[in-house]
C-alpha cells in the first residue's frame, strides 16, 4: 500500500520530528509512505478573513496537484472514528483497489472548499482541538496502529 501525507508547513519542533520519524520508521514494513510538505501561504500580522480566503485557495491549488489516489481530508468536519474503524477503512481501501490513499492536513486556518469538495471522505482525528503538528503525529500514530491491528499486531491492546 502507498501513502501519502500532505501537509502544509513543516513540522517546526524537535520533538515532533523525533516523533514523526519514529512512526515512519515503524510503517516501513507496513506500506511506502511518502512525506509531502507544501509551503504555508503567506499572511499578514492579523488577516483579514478575505486574506485567509485567498491563502486556503492558494494552499489548496497545491495541495490538489499533489494528491494521488484516495483523497481524505482531516477537518473538523470529518467523521470520527475508533482505531479499529480506521484499521477496517485501510483494509477496504487496499481490497477494493485504492493501493494508493493520500491523508491531507491542512494550514493552522484549515483547508480550502475545494479540497474539502474533492476529497473522497472527511475524518476527524477527535472533537478536542490540536495544532496541525500535533495531528500529524497523531494521524501517523493512528497509521501504525492500523496496520497492527490488520496484522494482528501487539501494539494495539
Amino acid at each position: 500500500m502507498q501513502i501519502h501525507l500532505i501537509t502544509v508547513g513543516k513540522l517546526k519542533e524537535k520533538w515532533l520530528r523525533d516523533a514523526y520519524d519514529e512512526y515512519d520508521k515503524r510503517l516501513q514494513r507496513y506500506c511506502r509512505l511518502t512525506r509531502i510538505e507544501l509551503p504555508e501561504a503567506r499572511l499578514s500580522e492579523s488577516p483579514s478573513d478575505a486574506e485567509i480566503t485567498a491563502a486556503l485557495r492558494q494552499e489548496g491549488q497545491a495541495i490538489l496537484n499533489a494528491c494521488r489516489g484516495k483523497m481524505i481530508a482531516l477537518c473538523i468536519e470529518g467523521k470520527l472514528r475508533s482505531s479499529e474503524q480506521f484499521a477496517e477503512m485501510l483494509e477496504n481501501a487496499a481490497v477494493s483497489g485504492d493501493s494508493t490513499v493520500t491523508f491531507i492536513i491542512g494550514s493552522s486556518f484549515g483547508l480550502a472548499d475545494e479540497v474539502k469538495k474533492k476529497a473522497d471522505m472527511h475524518f476527524s482525528i477527535s472533537p478536542m482541538t490540536f495544532t496541525h503538528q500535533i495531528a500529524r503525529v497523531l494521524l501517523m500514530e493512528q497509521l501504525y496502529r492500523a496496520f497492527q491491528i490488520n496484522t494482528g499486531g501487539k501494539y494495539h491492546k
